[in-house]
């Protein structure tokens, strides 16, 4: 049965239900409006990163099942807390570092945590076991898997770093256990491994479609010299390639911000555009055309640049040193489109006057600004951006939950191709384990992102390879 939300609009629902009615089933997960914990709205406990106690329960009827990892899933090992002795219990184990050396990570951990909860507690399902494990490594995330297989997981929620989710990967596997990872490392995924993640390539391709929409056919771009900007950027060739569109110069930068003035002066232009108003002056100052050389007075290039957009791939800190340096050297963002990626949904970024105007693909903001306040309620503080994935991942486990155990987590119900409504917009699997979104397109103004094309509220047709 869908989960709809009372903020989604009736025609919304409308159309919901009917896609409900013909199909037969279709799982989407929609925020609640509001939190509600047995009437009251005490926060959720807080995570528990050892391994739970193994209870004593009376011998199953069928005997334990050996895999070809070699673990074994006796259910007369599954964990059960005391209070849900005697239910059909689904278990869903979430793997988090929580014993990461590094504090920040710590702390994302536990506010992944805290969407999980957040979410079970809304959607109130009461056979659904949420068990926390704690990874930090590749190793320690095998033997969080191996304790989460043993103690009965139906699904796995996590790992966030790709290195983990791929050291996992094969016990999954071989336990038929399906695992839905918070990393966005593609060549992590397939084989029972699915990315509930913001890939960067659905990025890349939708404000590339939208810029071509609005008659854009010509592009520039800037790189940075990192993982992200390696990734990125075979796909934004691949992306203006497909659309008949041509990149007219690119370069790539340090993450020193004294690096980047050089690459940004190259993609520019700017000795060439320099050098033809020095030019342009000498040649009037000899014609004696003083009206001219006085509307030059305030230029420091002339010429127009051979391309209507550039591309920003970039975010924080980093983009706020690289923004400014663009009108600088004379990329006049009121003639050239500025192009960024998910990274540029950050409410700071607003503030940096280079990139006002500037396009942005990014979820639909309205769910999610409502996630954050429900989580800001609860727990007293904004959740990171990311924090949404966890919420998400609970959800579809509840929604899947409704299906027959025979068919509540197979490769079939996780990819189906209506695909599934969470706080960030929905989302659907593909066979591979990559995750296709629907993304709104965002511009930038001093008193906040505003979207200017919305985000699609369903997919119109199958994923295709």
């Amino acid at each position: 049965m869908a989960l709809i939300s009372s903020t989604v609009p009736r025609t919304s629902i409308r159309t919901g239900l009917k896609a409900i009615f013909l199909a037969g089933v279709m799982p989407l997960l929609a925020a609640c409006s509001g939190i509600g914990f047995g009437g009251q709205d005490a926060p959720p406990p807080r995570p528990i990163v050892q391994a739970p106690p193994i209870a004593v329960q009376p011998p199953p009827a069928t005997a334990p099942v050996t895999h070809q990892s070699g673990l074994t899933r006796d259910p007369s090992q599954f964990y059960t807390p005391k209070q849900m002795e005697g239910r059909q219990l689904i278990r869903v184990a979430i793997l988090l570092p929580f014993n990461s050396p590094r504090s920040n990570v710590r702390a994302l951990s536990n506010a992944l945590y805290n969407a999980a909860q957040l979410a079970l507690f809304e959607f109130n399902n009461p056979d659904i076991l949420l068990m926390p494990k704690a990874t930090g490594s590749a190793m320690a995330a095998q033997k969080a898997a191996q304790d989460a297989i043993r103690e009965g997981a139906d699904l796995i929620l996590g790992p966030l770093f790709a290195e983990e989710v791929g050291a996992i990967a094969p016990l999954a596997h071989a336990a038929n256990v399906p695992v839905v990872a918070f990393s966005s490392d593609m060549t992590v995924s397939g084989n029972g491994v699915y990315l509930l993640s913001f890939p960067p390539e659905e990025d890349v391709n939708r404000i590339v479609d939208y810029a071509v929409l609005k008659g854009m056919t010509k592009f520039a771009a800037l790189y940075p010299q990192d993982d992200y900007g390696n990734r990125i950027r075979p796909a934004f060739e691949k992306a203006v390639a497909d659309h008949g569109s041509q990149i007219a110069i690119s370069g790539t930068y340090p993450a020193n911000s004294d690096g980047m003035n050089q690459p940004v002066q190259r993609v520019a232009n700017y000795g060439g555009r320099h050098g033809a108003l020095l030019s342009k002056r000498s040649e009037l100052k000899k014609a004696g055309n003083a009206a001219e050389l006085k509307a030059l007075e305030n230029r420091d290039t002339l010429g127009d640049l051979s391309y209507q957009a550039i591309f920003l791939p970039e975010g924080g800190t980093r983009l706020k040193a690289l923004a400014p340096l663009l009108p600088y050297y004379d990329i006049d963002p009121r003639k050239i489109k500025f192009l960024g990626t998910g990274l540029w949904d950050d409410p700071t970024l607003t503030r940096e006057p280079a990139l006002a105007g500037g396009w942005f693909p990014a979820p639909p903001p309205e769910t999610h600004a409502q996630f954050v306040e429900r989580y800001k309620r609860v727990y007293g503080t904004t959740p990171p951006r990311i924090a949404s994935l966890a919420y998400d991942g609970v959800s579809l486990a509840v929604a899947l939950s409704a299906h027959v155990p025979a068919d509540r987590f197979t490769a079939a119900s996780l990819t189906h191709p209506d695909g599934f409504a969470g706080v960030d917009g929905i989302f659907r699997f593909l066979p591979d384990g990559r995750t296709e979104r629907g993304l709104a397109i965002l511009e930038m103004h001093p008193s906040g992102a505003i979207v200017i094309d919305p985000a699609p509220v369903s997919f119109g047709v199958p994923p295709v390879l």
